[in-house]
């Protein structure tokens, strides 16, 4: 499988593709790296998002999971940034649980590209991030797009 590394903000990043689609992207340098068109595609939109010039990827993505799953990330894939939104309420548009919600963000191969990180707990808790750097990352990302709340931003420098 085709993988491309770079270094960013969070942390070094490893994208993964196969079948002409992207498929991982996981914390950490890869042993392999090969510059396929997509791969290079997908490191310029990632490094566009963190140098703040991109809102919204265009990659073709292929991540597996279970049918729930999917449907749980393609209603992340909604969220636009600068937005978030609760487990609960997705869980309420799926007609399931926000516990089942919150498992299937965690086991997301997609994280920044499908973005769990816009995902927050009952009344705006940030709740988990299963990233590398977990909450630190989240908030990150969160202040990267401008969707921290303030209230989250002052508990989380107590």
């Amino acid at each position: 499988m085709p993988q491309l590394s770079m270094h960013s903000p969070v942390g070094d990043l490893t994208i993964s593709a196969e079948d002409d689609k992207i498929v991982a992207v996981d914390w950490g340098w890869g042993s392999q790296q090969t510059k396929t068109p997509l791969l290079v595609e997908a490191k310029r939109q990632l490094d566009d998002y963190f140098d703040g010039k991109l809102t919204k990827f265009k990659l073709p993505l292929d991540p597996a999971g279970t049918e729930f799953q999917r449907a749980v990330w393609r209603l992340m894939s909604k969220i636009p940034q600068g937005r978030t939104e609760t487990y609960g309420a997705l869980a309420k548009k799926l007609d399931a649980s926000a516990q089942a919600v919150g498992t299937a963000c965690g086991r997301n191969p997609l994280p920044i590209l499908i973005p769990c990180h816009r995902v927050l707990g009952a009344g705006g808790k940030l709740g988990g991030y299963s990233g590398s750097g977990g909450l630190d990352t989240k908030t990150a990302l969160l202040q990267l797009e401008g969707a921290l709340p303030a209230s989250l931003f002052t508990e989380k420098k107590r």
